[in-house]
């Protein structure tokens, strides 16, 4: 085709765009998936081994096949809401809302730790047992209203809610109460003061939940410059555990009923990478390896990071697909897969098995 013709894909474009009859946000994508392909196609620090790939594809299938691993497994929990109506939504939003930043560099006795039903809960069980324990205390911590009143919300309240058995405090307190301010000021300016609104106007895409959460609430906006690139790289790992969260609570029915949940790619945190690299599907550059072998931290959204986090959504994606190809009827996503390494790494790490720390990034990401 010649300069001077018009090119007929573009012409079809244009005339259903003006005949009203083009709707660019029918099929909505998060770009994530896009954007982790392109750090790996540009990696220099973090690599993948493909054949160690498609040897966890197949381990992973088989233990997932004898564990009988699904949606179900989430509500199993005890520390899980078991309710299926909108208390556990607006629970859900709270604790992905505040889902981030648990590790410490003190010994595990002396770690931050939330003592709740006889037991010690650590990481990410210490959230979710802190928001119980204050929903027994009659504190309202999972009602916007509650993050908005000055007086009642604030870092004292919080450092309540968030009280530790030791003597560390939960890491980033500020921030997290930032995130409640924000939250709280979205949904009452745009959501009648509800996360099921919002649920509502993604209209059952997964992908557009995703995307609603990126551009209204500035705290869900993992995205990051990378070079070579002109639009960000989009990580969005607690926008996308939230609707994964949803999805899984409500087995995929009522509020959790996505028609493109396979759209989720897996939620770019700290444990993953390690288990993918305890695993030999990931491999990093000797810098970088010493890096995380002395437990230094790497800086949120420089180079290093980005790369440990792309790569591991990408790698996860192949491992998906992986399993597909051998076997094609399989219930299987980045959801569950990430689920399964998640719980992988820390079953290994109680064993004392894993083979290197995970990195430390110090972020409200994740």
């Amino acid at each position: 085709m010649s300069d001077d013709e018009a090119d007929p894909e573009l012409l079809a474009l244009l005339r259903q765009h003006f005949q009203g009859k083009l709707n660019l946000d029918e099929e909505p994508e998060t770009g994530v998936l896009e954007g982790a392909e392109y750090v790996y196609d540009n990696s220099i620090d973090v690599a993948l081994n493909m054949r160690a790939t498609k040897n966890t594809a197949a381990l992973i299938h088989n233990q997932m096949q004898e564990k009988q691993y699904s949606t179900e497994n989430w509500s199993e929990h005890e520390l899980h809401p078991k309710a299926k109506d909108k208390s556990t939504i607006a629970f859900i939003f709270t604790m992905d809302l505040l889902n981030f930043s648990f590790w410490s560099l003190r010994p595990e006795d002396e770690r931050f730790a939330v003592s709740y039903r006889d037991k010690t809960w650590t990481g990410y069980w210490s959230l979710v047992a802190s928001l119980q324990r204050a929903l027994d205390e009659d504190i309202p911590i999972t009602d916007p209203h509650f993050w908005q009143n000055e007086e009642e919300c604030n870092l004292e309240s919080l450092r309540h809610v968030f009280r530790s058995c030791t003597d560390e405090e939960i890491p980033l307190l500020e921030a997290r109460l930032s995130c409640l301010r924000e939250a709280g000021q979205v949904l009452y300016e745009r959501y009648n003061c509800s996360f099921v609104k919002c649920i509502e106007a993604a209209n059952k895409s997964a992908a557009g939940l995703v995307n609603l959460l990126a551009r209204d609430f500035d705290c869900f906006r993992d995205e990051f410059r990378f070079e070579g690139r002109r639009k960000p790289i989009r990580l969005l790992k607690r926008a996308q555990i939230l609707v994964a969260d949803v999805w899984a609570c409500f087995n995929g029915e009522s509020y959790g009923e996505f028609k493109d949940i396979d759209k989720i790619t897996m939620f770019a945190d700290y444990r993953v990478p390690q288990i993918l690299a305890t695993l030999g599907c990931i491999g990093y550059s000797p810098p970088l390896h010493a890096m995380v072998a002395r437990g230094d931290i790497v800086e949120s959204g420089t180079s290093y990071e980005i790369q440990l986090r792309a790569c591991s959504i990408w790698c996860v994606e192949l491992i998906r697909r992986e399993i597909k190809r051998q076997h094609p009827d399989a219930k299987i996503n980045a959801i569950l897969i990430d689920f399964f390494l998640y719980d992988t790494m820390k079953q290994l790490e109680a064993q004392g098995r894993e083979t290197i720390p995970h990195h430390r990034t110090r972020s409200i990401w994740y």
